[in-house]
């Protein structure tokens, strides 16, 4: 795995007129035409609470305001609007393949989205997928043998059902992925510093880490008792496990170090601004 923080900003600070966007950098480098990256919370038109990049169309926003800052993203990575597809997100491990027939779906209208679904995979260029965040887990990938990328939504009821394994057994099945060829990235989200959960999250995580026999070590590294009776969760290293225990190599994981809820100059935070706040979205496609 590699330490450095993959999510690249730009070196200017935000400004109104336009998205600051996050890259996955190395990958756009070592790939070209591969486009991969997350939104930050400022370049876009939003007013208060939702200021001013908010991508989410089911906070309350106002949604042509929603629908301008989606087309802005389009413009700042020099794609048509219509490649940009989004899914009615429900915390589930249910993954999409998406294709010229759902290209573009749920851009600018919640009804036209992929219904009930947390992650697309898609072996065709010029789609771009795009799952919704405002502390929760984007899982990239991949598989530049192929030429397939996949994207999921993973919060902790989606990590438990293992959404990551769901996304790389589909780009297997579909497109003959091998896992062993999948370049994986954990992207901005509530990290361990900040994420503490209960006793029945808690009890499921622990469930998913007894399902791969996980060393008492590497149980320590993904969720930590508290003196309250509450525990402290790291949702991206219980992904990186499931990722390692599908057959991604540890050195084609790269894990962000940056933290939503730490980081609210920078991110949405569900939790740590209680709830009224907007969405990031992940994005990633291979250019036409």
């Amino acid at each position: 795995m590699n330490n450095a923080e993959p999510f690249v900003a730009p070196a200017s600070a935000p400004v109104e007129e336009r998205p600051y966007l996050l890259h996955l950098a190395g990958w756009e480098a070592a790939f070209p035409g591969l486009s991969a990256g997350f939104t930050s919370r400022w370049g876009g038109v939003s007013g208060s609470p939702f200021g001013t990049l908010n991508c989410g169309l089911h906070v309350r926003d106002v949604a042509a305001d929603v629908v301008t800052n989606r087309r802005r993203i389009a413009e700042a990575l020099e794609q048509p609007f219509e490649a940009f597809t989004y899914a009615e997100q429900v915390h589930s491990a249910d993954v999409a393949v998406i294709g010229s027939a759902l290209k573009g779906a749920g851009r600018d209208a919640r009804e036209t989205a992929v219904q009930d679904r947390d992650g697309f995979v898609t072996n065709e260029k010029g789609i771009f997928l795009c799952t919704q965040y405002a502390d929760c887990v984007p899982l990239f990938f991949y598989d530049p043998e192929h030429e397939a990328v996949g994207l999921a939504h993973a919060g902790w009821k989606g990590t438990v059902l293992n959404i990551a394994m769901s996304t790389i057994s589909l780009m297997t099945h579909t497109f003959g992925s091998r896992p062993a060829n999948i370049r994986a990235a954990i992207g901005p989200s509530i990290g361990q510093c900040c994420y503490e959960v209960d006793g029945t999250v808690a009890s499921r995580v622990y469930e998913a880490l007894a399902s791969m026999q996980a060393s008492e070590t590497a149980v320590q590294t993904v969720i930590t008792a508290q003196p309250n009776g509450k525990y402290m969760l790291s949702l991206q290293a219980l992904n990186q496990k499931f990722m390692e225990q599908a057959g991604i190599l540890s050195s084609h994981i790269e894990v962000t170090q940056l933290c939503t809820s730490c980081r609210t100059d920078l991110f949405f935070s569900h939790r740590k601004e209680g709830g009224a706040t907007g969405r990031m979205i992940a994005w990633i496609g291979m250019r036409a």
